[in-house]
């Protein structure tokens, strides 16, 4: 976590920033090890170049500090909230942060905690660091794409479990409840990075459905989408089934699917663009006459959390580079009739892909 910070010392250089603030947050825990709940109590870590990071944080909280094997200084605050901007106005005294320009994430930082830090520096500017910080995480190390290999192994496990307890007649919500216990079986931490996302039929033409009451029934089409979580890090997969015999046309689709998700993967190495991949899988759609139903981007980045840099889509000039971790899941959804997705977690090598999920991308037939 030193040499993390290290690098954050150069990002934040290069960003012209003088420090870093995050609130509970993925990002907190790639740099400190240290994690919080968003509560009502406000929590706030402060990055200043080769110093030792500041913590305001909840007095109960102080003891997850003890446990770390690199200097932190900390303000804890108690249960009156009277006091809890004096702790925000000592930190950003002893981190000389009183003006000064200071990094946040956007999608991350509550207003809870930039109206605290604003009274604490009032002449400082609060500016957007995503991608400094995307710099930093995208590229993971091999501990990093070691745990997210094991999160694809759980999820896979999961879910070759599940198919053969899924019939005709289940509802959508029963097989998601399947699941959810299958991988918690087979070794998924609690937290998932999401829950299951199970569609049959017409619900899976809409690419994030919510489970529901809908049975199942011969002929529809099921996608399954969902994860685990493995020391922080997660997967992501997408498969859809067959339930009993389908319509040609939607086998049709998802022969094109499965040649659209080849094509992606075949399109990742070192160098080549995130919109050169999403333009290798959309073209195969595109073809095939399916275009104008292929309504998202090909992948997204994927780590600590479910969506991050890199973004595989049209537009995205980003060159890909060894270490950078993402989805490729083009689909195909018929209004009224089905859709198909098909989703693998994949790595840049140093001299191209590696594929950290390989369960099969053929139309498997279930409940029948």
């Amino acid at each position: 976590f030193p040499g993390r910070q290290s690098k954050l010392a150069t990002a934040l250089y290069n960003a012209n920033l003088d420090a870093l603030a995050l609130n509970p947050s993925p990002s907190l825990k790639y740099l400190t090890s240290l994690e919080f709940h968003l509560m009502e109590r406000p929590v706030i870590a402060l990055f200043k170049p080769h110093s030792p990071p500041v913590i305001v944080l909840p007095e109960l909280e102080a003891g997850k500090t003890r446990q770390l094997d690199y200097p932190v200084q900390i303000f804890p605050y108690g249960e009156d909230p009277d006091t809890w901007q004096a702790a925000f106005r000592q930190a950003a005294h002893a981190s000389g942060l009183e003006s000064g320009r200071i990094g946040l994430e956007p999608g991350r930082m509550r207003v809870l905690e930039l109206r605290f830090l604003e009274e604490a520096a009032p002449d400082a500017q609060f500016l957007n660091a995503e991608e400094s910080i995307a710099e930093l995480r995208m590229c993971k190390d091999s501990a990093e794409i070691k745990a997210m290999r094991k999160a694809a192994q759980i999820a896979q496990h999961a879910l070759q479990a599940t198919l053969p307890k899924i019939e005709a007649g289940m509802t959508e919500r029963q097989v998601a409840a399947e699941l959810t216990q299958q991988l918690l079986r087979a070794g998924s931490e609690p937290e998932l990075p999401f829950f299951p996302i199970v569609s049959g039929g017409p619900n899976s033409a809409n690419p994030h459905a919510s489970p529901s009451d809908r049975k199942l029934q011969s002929g529809d089409l099921l996608v399954i989408d969902y994860g685990a979580s493995y020391q922080g890090y997660i997967s992501d997969i997408t498969r859809t089934f067959a339930v009993g015999q389908v319509q040609d046309e939607l086998a049709h689709i998802h022969a094109i699917v499965q040649q659209a998700n080849q094509a992606g993967r075949q399109a990742v190495q070192p160098g080549t663009t995130a919109e050169q991949v999403d333009a290798a899988a959309r073209t195969v759609i595109e073809q095939a006459g399916y275009g104008e139903y292929f309504i998202h981007r090909t992948g997204h980045g994927l780590g600590m959390e479910g969506h991050e840099p890199p973004y595989i889509r049209a537009g995205n000039k980003l060159k890909l580079a060894a270490g950078m971790t993402f989805t490729i899941e083009p689909g195909i959804y018929l209004p009224g009739k089905g859709g198909v997705r098909i989703e693998d977690d994949v790595v840049v090598s140093i001299d191209g892909l590696e594929s950290l999920t390989d369960l099969s991308r053929e139309l498997i037939r279930v409940g029948a």
